[in-house]
Order: C-alpha cells, then sequence, then structure tokens
C-alpha cells in the first residue's frame, strides 16, 4: 500500500523561503514519477512540479517557475520543493503525489494515482 505524508509546512512572510518534504512507503515502483499539487481556497487544484524517477526531467508550473525547485531521493523515496521568493499568492495546501507512469505521461494525464494528505503553506504580505 502506497502511503505519502508531506511536512514542512507553516507560516512564512513574503519573500522567505520553506522546503516541503514528502516521505513514501510502499512498492518502489509506484514512484516512477514524482510531483507537487497545490489547492487554494475557493480554487481548482493546481500543478506546481512533477519530477522523474532519476531527476533528469522536471516540470513546473508557470506560476513557480525559476522560484520553486522539486528534487528527489529513491532510497525511501522521498521528494523535496524548495520554495524560495514566496508571495502570498503561494499560499495553499500543498499535496505530494506519485505515479506509476513516467513523468511526461503523468504530466499529460494532469494527475497521479497516489496522495498525501497535504500540509498547509500560508504567506503572509
Amino acid at each position: 500500500q502506497v502511503q505519502l505524508v508531506e511536512s514542512g509546512g507553516g507560516l512564512v512572510q513574503a519573500g522567505g523561503s520553506l522546503r516541503l518534504s514528502c516521505a513514501g512507503s510502499g512498492r518502489i515502483d509506484s514512484y516512477l514519477s514524482m510531483g507537487w499539487f497545490r489547492q487554494a481556497p475557493g480554487k481548482a487544484r493546481e500543478f506546481v512540479a512533477a519530477i522523474s524517477w532519476s531527476g533528469d526531467m522536471t516540470y513546473y508550473g508557470d506560476s513557480v517557475q525559476g522560484r520553486f525547485t522539486m528534487s528527489r531521493e529513491n532510497t525511501k523515496p522521498l521528494a523535496y520543493l524548495q520554495m524560495n521568493n514566496l508571495e502570498p499568492e503561494d499560499t495553499a495546501v500543498y499535496y505530494c503525489a506519485a505515479d506509476q507512469r513516467r513523468v511526461a505521461e503523468a504530466r499529460k494525464r494532469g494527475t497521479m494515482d497516489y496522495w498525501g494528505t497535504g500540509t498547509l503553506v500560508t504567506v503572509s504580505s
């Protein structure tokens, strides 16, 4: 059974940084690609970032490109989201996700198979 647990959310001032972590358990082949999504109050879920198994391919949403960096290590597996220069518009619940498909295919689907319960990031102005 695949389980994903996020950590690292909290309150930060605009311009600050946070690093989110995602710990996974279960079959390792369930984590061929991993991603981060977010959902702000009253808004639809938004794609943030995705990464391939080896980490050589990454994708980012337009609103976070150049400010956020996703990385992973496969010993557990673990995924990270380094968020810099945060803006109040980044306030949302951030969800870690994993998929058995390659990252390009997962991006085309626009969703992933497995999800964590989320961690809240609040950016004050």
